[in-house]
């Protein structure tokens, strides 16, 4: 069997949440927006939680730190590999925003080096494609978003050539079903409450909190939820890299006190040294890596124990660097929390396989709303029950992709 082609389909799904209806008031300033902030209640059942934006069109970018641009869309790049043997492998490298530039790369550098391959030999072929643009500077961003998409449209059709789930062939099963937390967010604590309480009501039992403020605002929020959810509720704060040092280790000390299990991306991802301080000062979890796709990108961050739980994205490493992630974690005795942010649904189900094959899987990350739009291209809609996926039997991804549907969402 051998790789007959590959085609990237950059997609672009319309969604109305808080970040497509933020960029549109955006337009009027930041008192619009917080004012339109204030009123509308979200696709995702919550608040804007982002300070004011600018806005560029299909995307903005938070006007007072910069830190991150965004899509007012679902964003991400399908991938479909053919075998000559009538076999199509289906994955996705998470292009939240400009699907169009990872679409290229596969196009023009994975492409050529990867047909008349055989698909079984995944970890060579990963290799490969990453030693081919290392030498030219090279060794994350979009190109290696590009290689780990490709990576998990091979195990999806290696599982589907031997009739095996992806993650039986993985690393084999450690569990049956994956437990998931949902992200929330807002600016109003009592309203933040309701979401959380909400989402209990679907049956979670782990919520993370994305909360831009500062230490003091992020707190008052989080002493709230914990308030309304009560203790048996699983907590965790994603602050987006809005903290310095000082003001993370305050922040951390006030969710200690309401045991929180992790403050998640406190700092830029450049500061190690001052991630190594914070996971030093705090008694709570400090978790960071959904910006790093290898493990030489990690190596330091591991090595000096800059961190407690590792939240890489699967759908940016592939499912062959992922595990590989998870193994160096497993040695320092370190928990994988896969990170799935804005990734679409071949991600989500990518990730559940991974998990479902990772011995030191601790939970994973989840969309609870978004989850209907990221199905905009399936066959068969594919989602959690009472907050956990089932693993099943299925043969790859287990996971159908109707291309009719990935064409009608593809940009040029």
């Amino acid at each position: 069997m051998k790789i007959k082609d590959i085609t990237a389909f950059p997609i672009r799904v319309p969604r109305e949440d808080e970040d497509a209806k933020n960029a549109d008031a955006a337009k009027n300033g930041a008192a619009a927006r917080n004012e339109t902030a204030a009123k509308n209640e979200t696709a995702e059942g919550k608040l804007s939680h982002r300070p004011p934006v600018i806005d560029f069109g299909d995307y903005f970018v938070d006007a007072e730190t910069f830190t991150s641009i965004y899509s007012k869309h679902h964003e991400t790049t399908v991938i479909k590999v053919e075998t000559d043997t009538g076999i199509v492998g289906w994955g996705e490298a998470q292009s939240p925003v400009s699907p169009g530039t990872t679409g290229s790369i596969i196009e023009n550098l994975v492409r050529p080096l990867i047909l008349g391959r055989d698909p079984f030999d995944i970890e060579a072929i990963w290799t490969r494609n990453y030693g081919a643009m290392r030498e030219r500077g090279h060794p994350t961003g979009f190109y290696v978003d590009a290689i780990g998409g490709t990576d998990i449209a091979l195990w999806d059709i290696v599982g589907k050539a031997t009739g095996k789930p992806v993650h039986k062939l993985a690393g084999g099963r450690y569990r049956d079903r994956i437990k998931l937390y949902v992200g929330i967010g807002g600016i109003d604590p009592e309203k933040v409450a309701d979401i959380a309480e909400e989402h209990v009501g679907y049956g979670y039992q782990a919520l993370k909190l994305h909360l831009l403020l500062d230490a003091d605002g992020v707190a008052e929020i989080a002493r709230a939820v914990r308030k309304r959810v009560g203790p048996g509720v699983m907590l965790m704060c994603d602050v987006h890299m809005r903290q310095s040092v000082a003001s993370a280790i305050k922040l951390g000390r006030e969710l200690e006190k309401l045991d929180f299990a992790w403050l998640e991306s406190p700092l830029v991802p450049d500061d190690i040294p001052g991630a190594a301080a914070l996971a030093d000062a705090l008694d709570m979890a400090v978790a960071i890596g959904e910006w790093n796709r290898t493990r030489y990108e990690m190596r330091e961050a591991f090595e000096r124990r800059a961190f407690d739980i590792v939240m890489h994205d699967i759908a940016r490493t592939g499912i062959t660097e992922g595990h590989r992630i998870g193994t160096i974690a497993d040695t320092y005795n370190i928990p994988v929390a896969p990170h799935v942010g804005g990734g679409g649904i071949l991600s989500v189900a990518a990730t559940v396989e991974y998990s479902a094959s990772c011995s030191n899987f601790m939970i994973m990350e989840h969309s609870h709303h978004a989850n209907e739009y990221k199905n905009a291209i399936t066959a068969e809609y594919f989602g959690p029950s009472n907050g956990y996926f089932e693993v099943t039997g299925k043969p790859g991804l287990g996971i159908e992709i109707d291309q009719s549907l990935v064409e009608k969402y593809q940009v040029s």
